[in-house]
């Protein structure tokens, strides 16, 4: 593992790329200017376009480019994303914003494998090192969870290993230790792994990890077949991976005018999925946020807004969840609610606001976000759009805050779930098929953008925080009991991973 800083390497990017963008407040008086009209849903609501939301987000592909196609969090990629936000913030002259910089580590990789010409359907397990590894394979006795299991003629070859028993690090681990120059898991079952970690970044009390991938039982059962049957098996192994530390920076944007005692706060995660640019996830939470934060300079209002652009949701949460273990209790108390706008433009875009009051999923969030629920049907309702509930479990960047008892909500427009028939009537969309049928892959693009679902969902993100804004009405404001220990941080690094995007966690 190894340290980099990749993050000031394109401090001006953003900064440049933003100058043609229109910017609301520009600096024209400061924030003390006078005769503003004070904020309301209905004029806020009037200053977002789609026009501009799509001028942020060809910015965020155009960043993409910069790394591959992707905006993964300590990528060149995302930091200019970040300078992006932070330029455009900085001429308003309206926000004391700060970058909140901390390490986090970065595991990413893939793997193919193909032995005697022909191809396999093959998984990268995370931690697992990189290589390219062309050897016989060497069938493992029993599966490969003892020394002893490793014979002899593994050394230099690639060790064909059947899953069970023991976690795949371990497997791994002993074929290091018994010299193998690589190591291919088969499933215990005929379909293919699917997915998996070593589980630790190393193991030196067992032995140093090889290059190694995945592959379905039937494959695995067949290559172990011509092999007994006395076929030898020439494989390749080649594995493309990254584990390093990066320093990654939060956004932490607040208004210079409002009541610092009552704080509306609202997020949106910056970084997207290693395998694409992540525009509708999250680039269409994030370009939302920053129009709603462009155009409030033009407004006065009572209560003082704060806005997170959160660094490696995709690793679990880990942006806000540093930024809410890092604010003391104090502060905390001083954050009256947080809104949440993680894909708010769907291709096939439902309308889900988040059951504050758990009324749909009995998970009730804290007091005041039943009335957050209850602010944002009351809009879709003036909009002329169905709205329905979705699960308030904590799997997106308001998870942190309620673990911190502060009230939350948002919504969203629907990720890898499909959408019913019903649904397909309510929203005018194609039943049977995923909401995002680019969800975390590299057609998350600009063409998977639902323009006409994004301008009503920014103009509901508006809403929210200028309904707000104004007052906190509905929402208690007594001290609340201190805050919990945010959940997301009790896990392991690869728990964490699987927290935000609901995947399965893999081991033995």
């Amino acid at each position: 593992m190894k340290t980099t800083s990749s993050f000031l390497l394109l401090a001006l990017v953003g900064i440049a790329s933003a100058q043609d963008v229109s910017v609301a407040g520009g600096g024209h008086g400061g924030p003390n200017s006078p005769r503003k009209p004070l904020v309301t849903s209905t004029k806020l609501q009037q200053e977002i376009h789609s026009s501009n939301l799509v001028k942020h987000a060809k910015q965020l592909v155009n960043f993409s480019k910069l790394s591959n196609g992707t905006r993964a969090f300590g990528s060149v990629a995302h930091n200019a994303t970040l300078s992006y936000i932070k330029g455009l913030l900085d001429k308003t002259n309206f926000y004391d914003t700060v970058y909140q910089t901390f390490p986090y580590l970065y595991s990413e990789g893939s793997a193919t494998f193909s032995a005697n010409g022909s191809s396999y359907s093959t998984s990268w397990f995370t931690y697992g090192p990189a290589g390219d590894v062309t050897a016989p394979l060497v069938i493992v006795n029993d599966l490969g969870c003892e020394a002893s299991d490793f014979p002899a003629a593994v050394v230099g070859k690639i060790a064909l290993i059947q899953r069970g028993t023991c976690e795949f690090g371990r497997k791994i681990a002993l074929a290091g230790a018994a010299r193998a120059a690589g190591a291919i898991l088969y499933n215990n079952a005929d379909g293919a792994i699917g997915g998996g970690t070593l589980g630790q970044i190393s193991r030196p009390d067992v032995g140093p990890y090889v290059p190694a991938g995945a592959i379905s039982g039937l494959d695995g059962q067949a290559l172990v077949a011509s092999i007994s049957g006395g076929t030898e098996i020439v494989g390749n192994i080649h594995v493309v991976a990254v584990n390093e530390n990066r320093y990654t920076s939060n956004i932490i944007a607040t208004t210079k005018t409002g009541d610092k005692r009552n704080i509306v706060m609202a997020g949106a995660h910056t970084d997207s999925v290693p395998a694409g640019p992540g525009i509708n996830d999250n680039g269409s939470g994030t370009a939302t946020l920053l129009e709603i934060a462009l155009r409030l300079p033009r407004f006065s209002f009572t209560n003082a807004i704060r806005f997170g652009w959160w660094t490696a949701e995709e690793f679990g949460l880990v942006g806000s969840g540093h930024y809410v273990t890092t604010l003391s209790e104090q502060e905390k108390q001083k954050v009256a609610i947080y809104l949440n706008f993680d894909m708010v433009a769907s291709p096939n875009a439902g309308h889900f606001i988040y059951d504050g009051d758990g009324s749909a999923f009995n998970l009730t969030g804290p007091a005041g976000s039943d009335h957050i629920e209850k602010t944002f049907e009351k809009y879709f309702v003036s909009a002329k759009v169905k709205s329905a509930p979705t699960q308030f479990n904590g799997r997106s960047d308001y998870g942190p805050f309620l673990d911190a008892r502060i009230p939350a909500g948002g919504f969203n427009s629907g990720a890898e779930g499909i959408m019913t028939a019903e649904e397909a009537k309510w929203w005018n969309g194609q039943a049977g098929v995923a909401y995002d049928k680019c969800y975390h892959q590299a057609c998350d693009g600009i063409d998977n953008l639902n323009i006409p679902a994004w301008i009503v969902n920014a103009k509901g993100a508006a809403h929210g925080i200028a309904t707000y804004a104004q007052s906190l009405k509905g929402i208690p404001r007594e001290p609340r009991a201190p805050a919990r220990e945010v959940q997301a941080t009790k896990l392991s690094y690869d728990q964490r991973r699987h927290l935000a995007c609901g995947g399965e966690i893999f081991s033995a």
